[in-house]
């Protein structure tokens, strides 16, 4: 009678065994991944801002602040790509104090305020949604400018140019950006999608979600946009669900705004920020903005900041990170392997 008792006990067992392996087995894989060892010249900072701000105003350089994560492949590739290039490092190293953050981390940090809270908090607090996100703060502690996401090498030169000249005091950083970069007066045109919306543009009736892309002519980003993510099967289909409006950030075409405005796509661009091209803005239509893409991105990433609007997923989790790592396992818990970097 106990043999018998043992020996079920013992086939119960190896099925959940058997169960628990297969599943595993079926997990698709997670890739593309990396780990980033940071330069050991970053600041070995206590996190109190107020501190670090001064101290940086003492030695009349000024504060970044860098947020990452654990095996974000953008943070890999801003030290691997732009910090490793020698005048790119000096001109940091000798410009700026650099303050890693983590966005999850739990060490930390006073911030402007004298408050304490964890770097996850301040990051929250800060709306950090991408890594990495840089912030570069004036004396008195005020951001100057903010980068969400990674930029190349020279966009990424004539930003420290733009913080370490003090240039801010005479200029705005998009109009910086546009005597430094080539415009849309000359070179070819924007290249278009059958998605796009034919103009006239007027944006406040739209009742669908909203893809608004500021782009320009003669633009090997926005060349890049086009050939290798709105050519991908994926993305085409999440964009064509929505209500997808093409705009030359530099051209006065005439245009409604979602909340009823009637200006120009320049002065809109201009309003709304928009530093760089190709930039796509993501609204809904009641709410307003629920998030942009400012940077270099990869086709996983693009796909997931339109699923984040069209799911509804920005209504309940605000924090775009959290709804990625649940998208990521969704997908991964179906079979189908997640390529952060492909």
């Amino acid at each position: 009678m106990l043999d018998s008792y043992l020996l079920r006990a013992w086939l119960v067992l190896l099925m959940l065994l058997v169960g628990a392996t297969a599943a595993a087995e079926s997990e698709g894989r997670f890739l593309g991944a990396r780990e980033t060892v940071y330069p050991d010249w970053f600041k070995n900072s206590f996190l109190d801002i107020r501190e670090d701000v001064a101290e940086a105003q003492e030695s009349g350089r000024r504060v970044m602040l860098f947020f990452h994560q654990d095996g974000c492949p953008y943070c890999n590739l801003l030290v691997e790509r732009n910090l490793s290039q020698r005048e790119i490092e000096q001109q940091v190293r000798r410009q700026l104090d650099v303050i890693g953050i983590n966005m999850w981390g739990d060490r930390t940090v006073v911030d402007l305020n004298g408050q304490e809270q964890t770097e996850k908090s301040f990051s929250a607090a800060l709306r950090v949604q991408f890594t990495p996100t840089l912030l570069f703060l004036d004396e008195a502690g005020q951001v100057i400018l903010r980068l969400n996401g990674y930029i190349p090498p020279a966009r990424f030169k004539l930003a420290l140019d733009y913080v370490a000249g003090r240039l801010e005091q005479q200029m705005s950083y998009r109009d910086y950006l546009a005597t430094h970069q080539a415009g849309t007066a000359e070179g070819p045109g924007l290249r278009v999608q059958p998605f796009f919306m034919a103009p006239p543009h007027d944006l406040s009736l739209v009742q669908e979600p909203l893809a608004v892309f500021f782009e320009q002519s003669d633009c090997p980003a926005c060349n890049r946009l086009h050939d290798e993510l709105l050519s991908d099967p994926e993305i085409r289909q999440l964009v064509g669900r929505t209500h997808a409006v093409q705009l030359d950030m530099w051209a006065d075409t005439p245009i409604i705004t979602p909340a009823g405005e009637r200006t120009t796509a320049r002065q809109w661009a201009q309003k709304l920020a928009i530093n760089y091209a190709p930039s796509v803005v993501l609204f809904d239509p009641q709410s307003g903005e629920v998030i942009r893409s400012e940077a270099f991105f990869k086709r996983f990433h693009t796909a997931s900041i339109f699923d984040y609007l069209l799911s509804g997923a920005y209504k309940t989790e605000p924090s775009f990170q959290r709804y990625l790592s649940a998208r990521v396992e969704h997908i991964r818990e179906q079979g189908r392997d997640v390529d952060i970097w492909q």
